[in-house]
Formats: C-alpha cells, structure tokens, sequence
C-alpha cells in the first residue's frame, strides 16, 4: 500500500505549486458526488482555500438524487464551497437544435453531458481566475473511459497515476463517508448506467492488470480493446501538410 500520509503532503505542495505558478485565485471541479471528485475535492481543499466544486446535473434521474445529496453531503462534511447549475434545459435545447441537422448517435448523446460541464466549469474558471481541476483516474485513462475534451479536459489532475484501487484506498485514509467508497462508480450519463457494466470488466480486474500485470484471457482482451481503440483520446496530435507529405 502506498505511503497516502506522505502522498497528500506532496500532491497537496504540487496543487499549491501548480496555482502559485498560474497565478490564480482558486480552483474549480465537478463535484458529481463520487470517488473520484470527493478525493480531487479533498486534496484542492487543503493545497487552496478557495476551492468550489460545481454540481452540473444534466439529465438523468440520479444527478438530481444520489449524486446531488452525495455531493452537497460531502462538501458539508469538509467545507468545501459548492454551487449547483443545471444543464438539463441546455443540454435538451442543445440536443434538439444540433438534431434537426443530424441523427444524433447513443454515443454522440451520452457525451454531450461531459462537454457542457467541462465548459461550465472553464467559464466559470475563466471569470473567476481560477484553475479547472480534472477529476480522471489511471485505471480510466487506461481504459479510454473519458470524454474527450470533456472530463478529460482539465488544467492539472492530482490523482491522474492513480488506479482505483488506490482512489479507495486514499479516500479511506482521508476519512471520506462509506456512502461515498461503497457506491457503484457511474458517470451518470443516463439512468441504471454504471462504469464496470458499461466497460464489461471490473475496476478490480484492470487494477490488478495495471498494478501487476495479471489477468484472465477474458479481461485481458477487453483491457487491450479498450486500450487501442482509445488510443487518440490520450494523444494530441497535429496533423500538416509539407513537402514530405505523401
């Protein structure tokens, strides 16, 4: 298990560092009410003050009711400013403009959610001066389970190395309620959706591929699917043309 006392001092020094740096005021992140955002909105707390995690339902049933509560429950219990912007009437509106022009795909509209919040959150940065916080783990990243330019999009992301696994392990170590470490990981997208049903694979069978290189042949052909085909999200690429170009 990793030293997590000595962890949050350092990533707690590396935030401050990271917004001394920028010369902002604050921080801002989604605040969905799960694991990863409480341990993300923990560690900002310490490293800066003015901190506010934004709740951004957008749609399904749960954002108005386990995910809200969960995450008002939080900020209440470590002081943590929140404020709440609905995008539900944007998102509808979004939906039926762009789809008067288009047949909107399940995944075109499952990612809408994750880009209107990761736009809030920037516009809310860019008026307040603060930093936006990403909120995406290893085992994710890995996994490609991000939207691109969406919660994948950030200006630092202090717990970016680490798996789930250890996500739990830390928010142990930091006292976070057990509503918050015995909930099943979903990003909400839509009602009964959850990460390890819609991935196909459990977060305990990709941490223990990433952490130590062991899995069935099951797992390990859905890790490396999801891996390849996600490929673009972890890379920027510029494309050119010039004199070379084939």
């Amino acid at each position: 298990m990793r030293n997590y006392e000595l962890e949050t001092e350092q990533r707690v020094e590396f935030i401050r560092g990271v917004v001394e740096a920028a010369g902002a005021k604050g921080i801002v992140y989604g605040n969905s009410g799960g694991k990863d955002c409480t341990l993300v909105g923990l560690l900002c707390k310490k490293a800066c003050d003015n901190t506010v995690g934004i709740i951004m339902p957008c749609g399904s049933k749960r954002n108005y009711e386990i995910d809200k509560n969960d995450a008002e429950s939080i900020a209440r219990q470590f002081g943590i400013a929140t404020r709440l912007i609905d995008l539900s009437h944007i998102k509808n509106e979004f939906v039926g403009v762009v789809g008067e022009k288009t047949q909107l795909s399940d995944s075109a509209l499952a990612n809408i959610a994750p880009r209107l919040r990761m736009s809030t959150l920037y516009a809310v940065a860019a008026s307040e001066g603060r930093l936006v916080a990403g909120t995406g783990n290893l085992s994710e990243g890995y996994m490609g389970y991000f939207t691109k330019w969406g919660d994948g999009a950030f200006d630092f992301n202090p717990i970016a190395d680490l798996t789930v696994t250890e996500i739990y392990e830390f928010l142990r170590f930091l006292n976070a309620p057990d509503f918050i470490i015995s909930k099943a990981p979903s990003a909400g997208l839509f009602d009964g959706q959850t990460d390890e049903s819609e991935m196909g694979i459990s977060y305990r069978s990709i941490d223990e591929f990433l952490l130590n290189g062991k899995a069935s042949e099951h797992d390990r052909a859905i890790i490396e699917k999801f891996h390849e085909s996600s490929e673009h999200k972890r890379r920027t690429l510029l494309y050119s043309l010039n004199a070379d170009s084939p």
